[in-house]
């Protein structure tokens, strides 16, 4: 026991790392000050820093005074570096694992890694902080009960607009990520799918100098992010109102719900309705009620 304890180290924050353990370190995505204590704490403790661009990353700890060991894991070296990460955790080094910037795995590289730790019966510790799809969903002004994230569009328009179509009747908002250099087509893709009058957040530069956070429907914001080519620089995230109900499907809920309602209470029969249809649980339990006092 008394060795065992004399592997983890504590830090001024008065936390530890544990030997053999897997870190998920989120990183700011823009201010340097959105870093949590806990994650330099971390990063400043670990034996192994995984990092997506090790001469990005250096700059961050450098800022931080972390001399952690570093090595490089990418979508071009994952399947070799999985095995080699795999191979100290079960020597029983601690790693952190973290991406350019924001959450690990999030359309970026280490769930090879995560999936086999958990197969290796690795510990996995998220340190949670910044998400650039939460981030810009929390400011979008869009519907934040039922969401997909949907990463990036393909890059070539034909992949892209097959990649729209399944999405067009989506009823959950929608969160991507896009190319600065792909923004006008893609938009014009998403207008041709999706409809001219669809409201888009548009979020770029996240936390940085140049943050920019706008709501407009499809075809105004394609009209501005033409007429303004400094909106076609740096990270995009794009958050796209989900569409509305068919007419048909609404009718169809009522019925469900009067039918059940005539027998059952509230709560059973928003269960069965969604369970049936599903539909989000809340516009359910709130259509019931309506019925309910009607």
């Amino acid at each position: 026991m008394s060795e065992e304890i004399s592997e983890i180290k504590p830090d001024p924050h008065g936390s530890f790392v544990s030997p053999g353990t897997l870190y998920l370190v989120a990183t700011p995505i823009g201010n340097l000050a959105d870093i949590t204590q806990r994650a330099i704490s971390v990063l400043g403790q670990v034996d192994i820093i995984a990092a997506e661009d090790t001469r990005h990353s250096q700059r961050l700890l450098s800022f931080l005074g972390i001399r952690s060991k570093l090595l490089a894991y990418h979508e071009h070296n994952e399947e070799r570096m999985t095995a080699k990460l795999l191979a100290e955790l079960a020597a029983g080094k601690s790693i952190a694992l973290i991406s350019d910037a924001g959450t690990p795995l999030i359309s970026d590289p280490g769930y090879r890694l995560v999936t086999q730790g958990h197969d290796n019966e690795i510990d996995i510790v998220p340190v949670p902080g910044v998400c650039a799809a939460i981030t810009a969903l929390s400011a979008a002004g869009l519907a934040t009960d039922a969401f997909t994230f949907e990463g990036f569009p393909p890059a070539k328009q034909g992949a892209r607009l097959h990649f729209f179509e399944p999405l067009a009747q989506q009823q959950r908002t929608m969160i991507f990520y896009v190319s600065c250099h792909k923004i006008i087509d893609t938009l014009k893709d998403m207008q041709e799918v999706f409809g001219s009058d669809r409201r888009v957040t548009f979020a770029r530069e996240l936390t940085k100098t140049f943050e920019t956070i706008k709501r407009m429907r499809l075809s105004d914001l394609i009209s501005w992010v033409e007429g303004d080519k400094n909106q076609r620089k740096g990270e995009i995230v794009l958050v796209v109102e989900g569409a509305e109900a068919a007419a048909e499907d609404t009718a169809q809920i009522d019925y469900y719900l009067s039918t059940l309602l005539a027998e059952l209470p509230v709560k059973q029969s928003v269960k069965l309705v969604v369970k049936l249809t599903g539909e989000n649980k809340n516009d359910v339990y709130k259509r019931a009620l309506e019925l309910k006092d009607d």
